[in-house]
């Protein structure tokens, strides 16, 4: 049976680290667990995880996104809510393995774990209700909205929510924040000069707000938005918004 605490917190949650977590972001799932501890849960990761199977559904290879799917459903047998660091994971999960399940022996047990799964600032927000205290120094940041965050997660208000709790943080909205950075996946790859065009326009509206930061909850965002803005010269960096928020408020 899922665990609650009493004060009707869950007790243990799992956690999804993601590929692109794993291998260009580890601070940031550090950070994501350290924010769930630090709330007194218990966090469970499971070592054997993978891929979620989104890039594999996405080209319209359907059993081999089934089979990486399925792997990852086995993994979180408990009826523990299973966090995860990225809006684009969480909206493959939570939007597409229905459909992906649909008529397989294992259909309900891929719809009980979308129906688990949240995104990380949708978790703290939205069933946690975490109050911050920022303990940094003055910054002015700007979020970047994924797409699959906002469009299938339904991800949009909680991150902003977290970052108003932060007094010396300034968070600076873009002027083109529910635009595409070009990233999309294998799309960077398919389509390369749309991609590149895109991500050149993100990357000027995040510089022409001033901001030393620039956060967002999806690494692949992270790394092409960062590019970009490494090759505009632009002293903007990118950071996830995990990190962020545990720096901010880290007892010192």
């Amino acid at each position: 049976m899922e665990e609650v605490g009493a004060n009707g917190r869950p007790g243990t949650v799992y956690f999804f680290g993601t590929c692109l977590v794993d291998l260009f972001f580890p601070e940031a799932g550090l950070a994501g667990i350290e924010l769930l501890r630090r709330e007194g849960l218990r966090v469970v990761y499971p070592q054997a995880q993978t891929c979620c199977g989104q890039p594999a559904f996405n080209c319209g290879y359907r059993d081999e996104a089934l089979s990486v799917a399925r792997a990852q459903v086995a993994l979180f047998p408990e009826p523990w809510p299973v966090v995860v660091p990225s809006g684009s994971c969480a909206g493959m999960i939570r939007t597409h393995y229905p459909e992906l399940f649909a008529g397989e022996p294992d259909e309900a047990a891929a719809r009980g774990l979308a129906g688990r799964v949240h995104e990380l600032t949708e978790f703290l927000v939205d069933v946690l209700h975490v109050s911050l205290v920022d303990r940094g120094e003055p910054v002015k940041v700007t979020w970047h909205a994924s797409c699959h965050a906002m469009r299938e997660a339904g991800v949009a208000a909680q991150p902003k929510a977290l970052l108003a709790q932060l007094a010396n943080v300034e968070l600076v909205p873009l002027g083109r924040e529910r635009e595409c950075c070009g990233f999309g996946g294998t799309f960077s790859v398919r389509e390369p000069e749309i991609s590149a065009a895109m991500v050149e326009d993100k990357a000027a509206d995040v510089a022409a707000t001033g901001a030393a930061l620039v956060l967002s909850g999806d690494g692949g965002c992270l790394l092409n938005v960062g590019g970009a803005l490494e090759r505009q010269g632009s002293r903007a960096r990118p950071r996830h918004v995990a990190e962020f928020l545990l720096e901010r408020t880290r007892g010192r």
